[in-house]
């Protein structure tokens, strides 16, 4: 028996023009972060991994940002599996599930701090969530500097 194969050419050509950055999320959560004026850097390479990039990273406070599609990243709400080649599907979206696991692991191992967010949630209270803990980064900073400076 060979292995399961993806889905059908059109199913394959669809799944193909799916974005994977720049998603509609991603783009609110930066429009309010920016209006509000936090500067940030944008598919930033995960440090110490190829080919991987945080979404929303502040290189200074070392926090990554990281908001994930329900789909692809099985958000327990909200998350579908295909029927079709299910055993396909399933292992694909575990892989990416793991991925993300890993991601993180290297992340927190580096010294940053990781905040992961569902695409379904609000932009305004994804914003706020990250500033608090981009402000309460930079407060810890500058005691951190003081303490030194004494």
């Amino acid at each position: 028996m060979s292995a399961p194969r993806p889905s059908s050419p059109d199913v394959s050509a669809r799944m193909s023009r799916q974005t994977n950055q720049d998603t509609g999320a991603e783009r609110a959560v930066r429009q309010l972060l920016h209006a509000a004026g936090y500067r940030y850097r944008v598919h930033y390479p995960v440090p110490g991994m190829r080919r991987r990039k945080i979404d929303i990273a502040f290189t200074r406070t070392r926090l990554a940002v990281l908001i994930d599609g329900c789909f692809w990243h099985g958000c327990p709400e909200h998350a579908t599996s295909p029927k079709a080649n299910a055993d396909w599907w399933r292992r694909k979206l575990d892989r990416n599930i793991a991925r993300d696991q890993e991601t993180n692991a290297q992340l927190v191992s580096e010294g940053w701090t990781v905040l992961r967010f569902w695409e379904h949630e609000s932009p305004d209270t994804v914003m706020r969530e990250v500033a608090a803990v981009v402000e309460r980064e930079r407060a810890d900073s500058r005691k951190q500097q003081r303490g030194r400076a004494q």
